[in-house]
Parts: structure tokens; C-alpha cells; sequence
């Protein structure tokens, strides 16, 4: 199976929020240590990028087996985390056939929903397989080929990826994902997805 490591965005400071999105509580851990879980049960190696809080965010991770690059330009915006990213993963995993681009404000996102795009994947077609929801929207998590690698590692400010899957709609694959996208920048989306969060918990 192709390496495609998989890039969390976890440095901003969540001023929309008014606290750290990664240290909100989550479950029995923070969600910070909740989306590292996730994304280690797809079975691929892990980059999360820290930068604001990174030395109270590093004593989280200590006991997993993910790599925690701290982007001390954090503020400059989501293009620079991502380029800075991109870089650190690469030097990590120079023989990845790409990279799975995930925020860390989505906490329904699942194991199965990222092992469906990775699945979906074909190394060396320059593919961009992005997640669609049941509302229509796309967007991350996406999977870019590593022909992309110099596209993101170009992006600064605040430009996020959608631009390159803008400009390269031909290559695109769409996975359906249901409402697992939903993010959360107020403190009321957060109570509403951790409520959905325990709900489906339960179910289960």
C-alpha cells in the first residue's frame, strides 16, 4: 500500500473560539489527543503541525508515535502552516506517494471516512480526492498526489489548498462522507459537536 502520511493543521490560536481548540476537553482526552487517536487507527504515519501553545500541546502527544514539528510562523496563516508542513513531512517520509491534509476543528471525521479516501487513491495519477458532504460542501480532508508537493509548499498567508483543487478540477475525486465535515469556530459549535460527538458514542 502507498505511505501517504497524514498532515493535522494544529497550530493557530482559535481566536474565533476564544480558547485553544487543542486543549478542549474531548471525550476522556483533549481534543488534540482525540484527532492524533483518529488518524493513527487509519494505520499511517502521523505529522501534526503545533505552533501556538506547542509547549503545553507537546506533553499530550509524548505517548504516541507521531511526529510534532513546531511552525514558530504560525501566525502568518493556514498557506504557511500547510507549506511548512509539507516540508517537514517530506524530509520525514521522502518516498510518499502524498498527503492527506486534515484540520484539527473536525472531531467527526472517522478512521473509516479517511481510509475510504486513501483507498480511493491512485499513487502516481496525480490525483486530488477531496471529502464531499451530504450539503454539497468539499473540501478537507483532501488527499493530494506528491506532484502537488511544490504547489503547497508554495502557499503563504492565510491561502489554504482549495485554490489547487480549484485549479485542477480534473483530477479531483470526490468521497461522500455524510455530516462528519462540520467544524467548529464558537464556543456553541463546539457544545453542539460534542453533543453529536456523545450521542453517536453511545449509540455504538
Amino acid at each position: 500500500m502507498a505511505e501517504i502520511p497524514i498532515l493535522l493543521l494544529a497550530a493557530g490560536a482559535s481566536r474565533r473560539m476564544g480558547q485553544a481548540k487543542q486543549l478542549l476537553p474531548w471525550g476522556p482526552c483533549t481534543l488534540m489527543e482525540h484527532q492524533v487517536q483518529t488518524l493513527l487507527a487509519t494505520g499511517q504515519p502521523v505529522v501534526a503541525v503545533l505552533g501556538h501553545l506547542s509547549r503545553r500541546i507537546l506533553p499530550l502527544l509524548e505517548t504516541f508515535p507521531v511526529l510534532t514539528p513546531v511552525h514558530i510562523h504560525w501566525a502568518n496563516g493556514m498557506g504557511s502552516t500547510i507549506a511548512f508542513g509539507i516540508r517537514e513531512l517530506k524530509k520525514a517520509f521522502p518516498e510518499a506517494s502524498g498527503a492527506l491534509i486534515m484540520q484539527l476543528d473536525q472531531p467527526l471525521v472517522t478512521a473509516l471516512h479517511l481510509n475510504n479516501m486513501i483507498g480511493a487513491f491512485q499513487a502516481g495519477s496525480k490525483q486530488i480526492i477531496v471529502s464531499r458532504s451530504a450539503a454539497g460542501w468539499e473540501g478537507v480532508p483532501v488527499l493530494f498526489d506528491n506532484q502537488y508537493f511544490q504547489k503547497l509548499q508554495d502557499l503563504s498567508g492565510e491561502e489554504g489548498a482549495r485554490k489547487i483543487f480549484r485549479d485542477h478540477h480534473g483530477n479531483v475525486k470526490r468521497i461522500e462522507c455524510g455530516d462528519i465535515l462540520d467544524d467548529m469556530d464558537s464556543p456553541e459549535a463546539y457544545q453542539e459537536l460534542l453533543q453529536r460527538y456523545q450521542r453517536r458514542s453511545t449509540a455504538k
